[in-house]
């Protein structure tokens, strides 16, 4: 067998150059090393791309995974009837009127007799100079109880009361003795105090359930923050723009992409979709203020206003994706359906949809997603932190009443000055980030619910 040989183009004066295709002239060996470090640089820019996502999630992680603990102090509390109800009646109404100012002297009344009976000596005199270590929602909760459980007064309850955030910083490793050399909140005799109380066990960092489950709370106190009332806007919120972007959305697309003639007018339309996509979300946010609040005066930070706005912002984001699921449907399916007598909706609705599913409900979910993260239009119509005290009562009120949402909740944390704030920041990045993947997971699996080949 003879080796293969092609003759090359002689050079000025020469003769013509007989090379063997087995072998690798010059010119080849530089295309291949090109392709060889195009191949080096994309694992290049990969290998980048995951560092910087590493270190992304690795400083999530590290930077909220405390807030998803608290600190608590166990002790008995008396609740005296001689200050919760001074005539012995156990009225409700009688027993409101105390204020959690007079509820305030029966915690450090029972903080001074617990250091006392565990022997602790403490540079602090009493209760009261005590007290720095308490949460100020101490006197709250336990007047809460008290209302709740009337007939408790005058018993010796033991009691799980929140510590305060410089407290809780502390045993976080977030607050050191050199850092409150000036704090007016808190001094050394109290985290030496702090320090005798862990060893004892009743001072003990565990779960935090409430900042799972709770309210936003005031600059005094950080450690009763939670962002479960901002949860259920965002839930509300979703519920707002899936009822309504997703028929809206797909109605349009399906007109547009199988039934519009083809013209100015829907070129024109076209042009502005595409146009709406690239749109910044605060101009939505500002359209949102003046169509829904000033102009039809909705209710002002209700999720039904904010459902509203990011529907408009979701709109073209789902139209496109649609559009692009039915483009992406072979022709010879509709020439299928219409050659065996089919009408136009039925070839669309009864072949053409049903194929295009996967990439319609996969487009939902992440302009669902993408929805769920915006901030700037939701502060725009004002639904930012520390405006939900409590959860709503029913459907009506979770649409209606004022409420946050998880990005605003986020972004009002991280602006405050507290650092208690900022590390429930970060725990809240969390779990909105777990929403995130959850929803994009669902997209993945009904991809693959409905995928259909051909």
């Amino acid at each position: 067998m003879t080796d293969a040989t092609v003759t090359q183009p002689a050079a000025p004066g020469g003769a013509p150059k007989k090379t063997s295709l087995l072998k690798l002239d010059q010119r080849t060996r530089r295309r291949n090393a090109a392709e060889k470090r195009f191949k080096i640089y994309g694992m290049i820019a990969v290998g980048i791309g995951l560092v910087f996502l590493v270190a992304l999630l690795s400083a999530i992680i590290v930077n909220g995974t405390n807030a998803f603990t608290q600190t608590f102090v166990t002790m008995n509390v008396t609740l005296n009837e001689d200050v919760l109800d001074k005539n012995g009646n156990r009225n409700p109404a009688d027993i409101k009127k105390v204020s959690t100012f007079g509820y305030a002297p029966l915690i450090n009344s029972a903080l001074e007799n617990k250091v006392e009976s565990l022997g602790i000596e403490t540079l602090l005199e009493d209760g009261g100079d005590m007290r720095a270590i308490m949460s100020a929602s101490a006197a709250a909760q336990l007047r809460d109880y008290v209302l709740g459980n009337p007939d408790q007064i005058g018993e010796t309850i033991e009691f799980r009361f929140l510590a305060s955030s410089r407290v809780d910083g502390y045993l976080k490793g977030r607050v050191t003795r050199e850092s409150i050399a000036r704090d007016r909140n808190i001094s050394s005799a109290h985290l030496l105090l702090i320090d005798d109380l862990k060893e004892l066990g009743v001072v003990e960092r565990v779960f935090n359930w409430g900042f799972i489950t709770g309210t936003d709370a005031s600059e005094a106190r950080p450690e009763q923050a939670g962002i479960g009332a901002s949860m259920i806007g965002s839930f509300f919120m979703m519920l707002v723009v899936l009822c309504l972007s997703l028929p809206i959305g797909v109605a349009a697309s399906i007109y547009l992409e199988e039934f519009a003639p083809q013209n100015r007018f829907t070129d024109i339309i076209e042009v502005n979709i595409s146009n709406l996509a690239a749109v910044p979300s605060i101009v939505f946010g500002i359209l949102g203020l003046a169509a829904f609040i000033q102009f039809a005066h909705l209710p002002q930070s209700a999720p039904l206003v904010g459902g509203l706005v990011l529907t408009l912002m979701t709109l073209p984001t789902i139209i496109i994706s649609t559009r692009a699921s039915l483009k992406s449907v072979p022709q010879s399916i509709r020439d299928a359906a219409l050659g065996v007598g089919a009408s136009k909706m039925q070839s669309v609705f009864h072949h053409v949809l049903p194929l295009a599913m996967p990439g319609i409900l996969t487009g939902t979910i992440i302009g669902l997603a993408q929805a769920l993260g915006e901030t700037a239009p939701l502060l725009l119509i004002g639904m930012v932190g520390f405006i939900a005290s409590e959860y709503p009562n029913g459907i009506q009120e979770g649409f209606l009443d004022p409420n946050s949402a998880m990005p605003a909740q986020i972004f009002e944390w991280a602006k405050r000055a507290d650092p208690a704030y900022y590390e429930r920041a970060w725990g809240g990045i969390i779990i909105l980030l777990l929403f995130l993947m959850t929803m994009n997971l669902i997209a993945i699996l009904l991809r693959r619910r409905f995928e259909r080949r051909w």
